[in-house]
């Protein structure tokens, strides 16, 4: 963080350490935000937060898991010590359980709800304050798989539905407060996301199943996210197959349905 002057708009984003957190804590940057960077891996922020600060920006890193509440405390207590302001909460951090049912423990629900459902109800809930205060905006990282459960993904397009149903809640809820709710639903996005296990740890040798040609860059994926809380829009799906594969979903379950049995006997 530089200077001591306090910045007209502030954006906390969890799991900002890598992938489309870096990514949109960048594009705010560049949009003349101040960050607080939060996530687990202190060496992630301390590196973001360095380049962000070298570019011209105003950044804080917190180290914080979105599972524990009192660290989640601490995040926000931060923020304001720094930047006396929240307008932006990005709950953001969030794992793929992945694994046939069969094969699945319902601790792997749990811990999948644990972080992706509890730890951004968490984040919003503490954040809520600040945000009514500021007329400001909750963000929910939802995903495409919120609107339509793949197979061998149950546990993360359970999560991603839950969101979905708690922003659309949550949006009539705050709507007389001023406070705006924006439920990002991203396709494919270039991430480390599919490197880490059913336990949250990452593997950085694991090679992407999808090829890069069929992934959106984070960059671009972000100025897109970025417009639409901007915006204050209701919902805004990333990618162009995400918007396809939930059009389908929608208005052609029955097509969708037989697509997905041929693509699991190819």
């Amino acid at each position: 963080m530089t200077g001591s002057t306090r910045p007209d708009r502030v954006v906390l984003i969890t799991g900002a350490s890598s992938g489309i957190g870096a990514a949109l804590a960048r594009e705010f940057a560049r949009c003349g935000f101040a960050l607080v960077l939060v996530a687990r891996r202190v060496d992630r922020l301390t590196t973001l937060r360095d380049e962000l600060v070298r570019t011209g920006g105003r950044a804080l890193a917190v180290k914080a898991d979105v599972t524990s509440e009192q660290e989640l405390v601490e995040a926000f207590e931060q923020a304001h010590r720094a930047f006396g302001r929240v307008d932006i909460v990005i709950a953001n951090a969030g794992f793929g359980v992945r694994g046939a049912f069969s094969s699945l423990t319902l601790d792997d629900y749990r811990r999948q709800f644990e972080t992706n459902v509890f730890g951004a109800l968490r984040t919003i809930a503490l954040g809520l304050d600040a945000l009514t205060r500021t007329k400001g905006i909750a963000v929910l990282m939802g995903s495409v798989a919120g609107h339509v459960a793949l197979p061998r993904l149950s546990p993360y397009a359970m999560s991603k539905f839950a969101l979905r149903a708690f922003a659309e809640s949550l949006r009539a809820e705050l709507a007389p407060s001023g406070v705006a709710v924006v439920l990002i639903s991203p396709g494919l996005v270039e991430s480390e996301f599919r490197r880490v296990d059913n336990r949250s740890v990452f593997h950085p040798d694991y090679i992407d199943p999808y090829p890069a040609w069929l992934q959106l860059s984070a960059d671009r994926a972000a100025r897109q996210m970025v417009r639409a809380i901007l915006k204050r829009r209701r919902e805004a799906v990333i990618t162009l197959h995400g918007k396809i594969v939930v059009w389908l979903a929608r208005h052609a379950p029955g097509f969708f349905s037989l697509l997905l049995r041929r693509m699991r006997r190819s």
